[in-house]
C-alpha cells in the first residue's frame, strides 16, 4: 500500500507495517489531514532554530520563543498543543517525536529565573495532556511512549522559612532524567529530582517522588519498586 510505503520511508524502518485493514475513505481522510498538517509545519518551520525534516502541525499549535527550539526528523504537534522554548538549553526534540493534544512544555516559569529546558529523544511518544515543566531541566531518552495526562515537575518552592512568605523564599530547580525504552502510564507524576533508568515500567496514577533504577516496574504513592523486569 502506498501510504504504508510512504511512512515506511519516512520513518527510515524497513519494517514497519499496519495491523489494519483501512477503507479507500479512511486513507483519505488520514491523508488528508496530514497534508494540511504538513502545510501549517512549512509556516512555522522559518521560526524555529533547526528543523531537520517534515513538521506535522495540528490547529492551534502556539510555539513561543521557536528560535530556541530544535526538532529532529518528522516532528508531530497535535492540536492544542502549546510550547514555550524560552531558556537556557531550549528545547530539543530527536527524530521522529510525536506530541499529542493539549500538551504543554515550558521551561521557565517566573521570568526573573530563568528555566534550563527540555530534550526528548528519538521516537519518543508523549501522549495527550502531558505537563512538562522543565525550569530545573528534563531530559527524557528515546523510544519512551507515555499515557494521557503525565506531569513531569523539575523546580520546587521552598518553604522553610516561616517569617517569609513562601512566594518569597524563591525556588529550588532539580533536574528530572527520565531514560531510554520506558512506559510510563497514565496520570503519573514524576517530581524534581528524579532519575529514572532505562527500561522502566511506572504503573498509571504512580506518584514518583525518588529515583529509581533500570528496569524497575514501579507503582504506588509514593511509588515504590515492585519488581525487576530481569526477573520476570
Amino acid at each position: 500500500m502506498i501510504i504504508e510505503k510512504i511512512i515506511k520511508k519516512l520513518k527510515n524502518d524497513p519494517g514497519y507495517k499496519w495491523d489494519s485493514a483501512y477503507s479507500t475513505r479512511d486513507l483519505f481522510r488520514v491523508s488528508k489531514y496530514r497534508s494540511v498538517q504538513i502545510m501549517r509545519g512549512l509556516f512555522l518551520k522559518p521560526f524555529l532554530k533547526k528543523s531537520s525534516g517534515l513538521l506535522f502541525i495540528g490547529s492551534r499549535v502556539k510555539v513561543r520563543h521557536g528560535y530556541q527550539l530544535t526538532a529532529g526528523k518528522n516532528l508531530i504537534l497535535e492540536d492544542n498543543v502549546s510550547i514555550n522554548a524560552l531558556s537556557t538549553t531550549g528545547i530539543n526534540l530527536g527524530d521522529h517525536v510525536s506530541i499529542a493534544r493539549d500538551s504543554i512544555l515550558f521551561c521557565t516559569g517566573v521570568i526573573a529565573q530563568k528555566g534550563i529546558g527540555i530534550t526528548i529523544g528519538n521516537r519518543t511518544g508523549i501522549s495527550a495532556r502531558a505537563y512538562l515543566a522543565g525550569q530545573g531541566g528534563i531530559t527524557i531518552g528515546s523510544d519512551v511512549i507515555m499515557g494521557p495526562n503525565v506531569q513531569i515537575f523539575s523546580e520546587n518552592h521552598n518553604f522553610s522559612d516561616l517569617s517569609l512568605t513562601i512566594k518569597e523564599q524563591g525556588v529550588t530547580k532539580e533536574a528530572v532524567t527520565i531514560g531510554n525504552n520506558c512506559w510510563i502510564g497514565a496520570g503519573t507524576i514524576i517530581l524534581a529530582g528524579v532519575n529514572i533508568g532505562d527500561g522502566c515500567v511506572i504503573a498509571a496514577g504512580s506518584v514518583v517522588t525518588k529515583s529509581m533504577p533500570a528496569n524497575s516496574i514501579i507503582a504506588g504513592v509514593p511509588a515504590k519498586m515492585i519488581k525487576s523486569r530481569e526477573g520476570i
